[in-house]
């Protein structure tokens, strides 16, 4: 928090160029202005040989942007604090920059908001056999006996397993709560009492894997996360069971998934895997019982100016003298994504 003045602090736009041009329209730039000094033309996407630094207040962040480390803030001596036009900072706010005393706010609210959304959608569509059902009338042209190829089939009284009480593991559990399912969580940072407030009973994973026709992954990305759901995991779930992946692609086995959802016992909706591109001949590019998609549950298209409304909002209340709503805290990076 900056002590409130008329003065507009200096400011400065770090990250990719594209993601500038994406996030910020003129009208966005506009108000931008409004707030603080910024050159709306300059975005440093390399900070090491930045001359704007050495009177920048304020960085405006977003993917692409440069790791913000000691010899950064060394040429950055006015530097108060960041506001992230994205998720997570784990990417370039350094502990130099929480040794500092930086103030930082990150739009990771914002951008669960679509992942929770496609995660919904996944969930809702794989206990109805939607791609299943859709194949098969394309192939065969006429109704079929629906109820006899898919017993059970449907959302109601289903059991849904969340993985992670993350941003985007309590949106999808909100979102979830409307409908006749039964919804379950695993998180080693969550009790009874708040799994319950969230609308969830709080499980092991291993119960979790064991119980879902759904297991949706919502975990941080951390070295006890790594293969999270790896060949014994992915056995423990019921024949027919479906695996959705939005939060991040180590967490996910990627052969012993592939070798499973193969032998027509899984089914998987992916929106990241690991490597992040698979290679050409992965099984899980074409594979009928697979819906694989490129990263895109995340903030796209129109999506982002959610993103910058809440970026927006956060200079706001900095130019203002006001905490910032959406402030990340060090302490909670190690169990965050």
């Amino acid at each position: 928090m900056r002590p409130h003045t008329t003065i507009r602090p200096r400011a400065l736009f770090a990250m990719g160029r594209r993601h500038r041009d994406a996030l910020f329209t003129p009208e966005g730039i506009r108000r931008l202005t409004a707030y603080v000094d910024i050159d709306p033309d300059h975005v440093a996407e390399d900070l090491t040989h930045e001359p704007s630094l050495a009177e920048a207040e304020l960085l405006i962040t977003s993917w692409g942007c440069p790791v913000i480390d000691e010899d950064v803030l060394a040429r950055a001596p006015a530097l108060k604090a960041v506001v992230h036009a994205a998720g997570s900072v784990k990417h370039h706010v350094t502990q130099a920059c929480w040794d500092r005393g930086l103030a930082v706010s990150s739009a990771a609210a914002a951008n669960a908001v679509p992942v929770a959304e496609y995660t919904v959608a996944a969930v809702l569509f794989a206990n109805k056999r939607v791609l299943d059902i859709g194949a098969l009338y394309r192939e065969h042209r006429t109704p079929l006996d629906w109820s006899r190829r898919f017993p059970g089939f449907g959302n109601y009284r289903r059991t849904v397993g969340v993985v992670g009480a993350s941003l985007v593991g309590r949106r999808v559990l909100e979102l979830l709560r409307p409908y006749d399912l039964d919804l379950l969580l695993a998180d080693p940072h969550v009790d009874a009492a708040r799994a319950t407030a969230l609308g969830a009973r709080l499980v092991d994973l291993d119960e979790l894997v064991r119980a879902s026709d759904v297991v949706t992954l919502h975990a941080p990305e951390l070295p006890e996360t790594h293969h999270l759901m790896d060949a014994r995991r992915l056995a423990l779930m019921p024949d027919g069971a479906t695996l959705v992946n939005t939060a991040r692609g180590s967490l996910v086995d990627t052969g012993a998934l592939a070798a499973e959802a193969a032998a027509g016992r899984l089914h998987a909706v992916i929106d990241v895997t690991e490597p992040e591109v698979l290679p050409p001949a992965s099984p899980l590019y074409h594979l009928p019982n697979v819906l694989l998609t490129p990263h895109i549950a995340g903030s796209l298209g129109g999506e982002l100016r959610r993103i910058t409304e809440s970026a927006l909002a956060e200079v706001g209340r900095y130019c203002s003298g006001e905490p910032f709503r959406y402030a990340v805290h060090p302490t909670a990076l190690a169990t965050s994504a």
